[in-house]
């Protein structure tokens, strides 16, 4: 898929803008801080319906306005020709100053992957960072991840309260059962996609990882659980029960999904401990690359890749790699501070809340 054109008006340093980018390569050149990141996110918000940088719906539109909007055209490719979609969102504050999305959303085949700095945190960072991620990738292969996960939450926030609140008493057990049996339902399903999804991301990861580092060490990414291989809501439910007098003591749900991780090695080694802060960065570049062929060919059309300064920190023969491995992608949207040798690539300068092709 693409985007034909994005217009803007009072979202972050922009007043209004219009863009007409191209279905490849399209690089956005400009000193920080001038706003290109700020489009980027733009772009997201149009193909998903939120912020791949904040979950506070309040930040992206400008200082002191009181409603913006960011309209757009999709389109992709079928046997029976181009096939366009326009989109619609506008973000209107309340009475009471709260934000709000509304509009005309996206088709069902529009996809977007955003890498930014915030990526390494998943290499890095604590277990929660690499649970959303995977989650996210998930929720792009199977759309009802998401409303599984939102439910799995609210029934996990339950089961916590009754262990707070009862945790002392003599019939906990039986006031966990309900609780216990939807965590272990929605748990497993959970986990089930979890694994597909790893799965699919090793497979496209080696060829990724392959390209990005020349043959140099081998990334391997595995799901770690504390049921192992074990796949029906019978085997969380027996954890539970085995956990169930630390939990007394704790007030919290011990196991499940939302305690697993996503463990990342850089030849046999924890990255979070031997990579390299370049390494942790092109691990986290690749994960997001490795993302394109499974969301494909869930969706049935390419994701658009926005990728936000992909190429700092990075030498000269590392740069050749990464522009070679999106070059083949198709559209892409990549910020960067400092002109690129990308033979075909549109080239926008952002500058000042301004944006200019070349």
């Amino acid at each position: 898929m693409k985007v034909v054109w994005v217009g803007l008006l009072e979202i972050r340093s922009y007043r209004t803008l219009t863009l007409h980018p191209e279905p490849r390569l399209n690089v956005l050149l400009g000193p920080n801080a001038q706003g290109k990141t700020n489009l980027l996110e733009a772009l997201g918000f149009l193909v998903t319906g939120r912020s791949f940088r904040t979950s506070r719906i309040a930040e992206v539109p400008r200082w002191g306005a009181e409603a913006a909007a960011i309209t757009g055209e999709l389109a992709r490719v079928e046997a029976a020709g181009e096939s366009r979609r326009t989109v619609r969102r506008a973000l209107v504050r309340g009475d009471d100053g709260s934000w709000q999305a509304t509009g005309e959303g996206a088709p069902e085949w529009a996809r977007a992957i955003a890498f930014g700095w915030q990526d390494l945190e998943i290499v890095h960072g604590a277990p929660g960072a690499r649970r959303g991620f995977i989650d996210g990738f998930a929720a792009r292969l199977a759309p009802t991840h998401a409303a599984t996960l939102v439910r799995y939450r609210q029934v996990l926030a339950r089961r916590n309260r009754v262990l707070a609140a009862h945790r002392h008493e003599p019939g906990l057990g039986a006031r966990l059962e309900p609780w216990s049996e939807q965590l272990a339902t929605l748990g497993m399903e959970l986990i089930g996609r979890r694994r597909r999804a790893v799965a699919a991301l090793q497979t496209e990861l080696a060829r990724v990882w392959a390209a990005l580092a020349a043959g140099h060490v081998k990334v391997e990414v595995r799901y770690r659980t504390a049921l192992g291989e074990a796949a029906e809501p019978a085997a969380l439910l027996e954890a539970l029960a085995r956990a169930r007098a630390r939990e007394a003591r704790l007030g919290q749900t011990l196991v499940g999904p939302h305690r697993d991780d996503l463990a990342i090695e850089i030849d046999g080694a924890d990255a979070r401990t031997f990579g390299s802060r370049g390494q942790q960065r092109l691990v986290a570049l690749g994960l997001r690359l490795a993302e394109v062929l499974p969301v494909t060919e869930a969706a049935g059309t390419a994701p658009v890749l926005l990728l936000d300064d992909a190429l700092s920190e990075l030498d000269p023969r590392g740069r050749e790699l990464v522009l070679r491995e999106i070059g083949a992608a198709e559209q892409v949207f990549l910020t960067t501070p400092e002109p690129l040798a990308a033979a075909g690539a549109a080239v926008f300068h952002v500058d000042g809340g301004g944006v200019e092709a070349a």
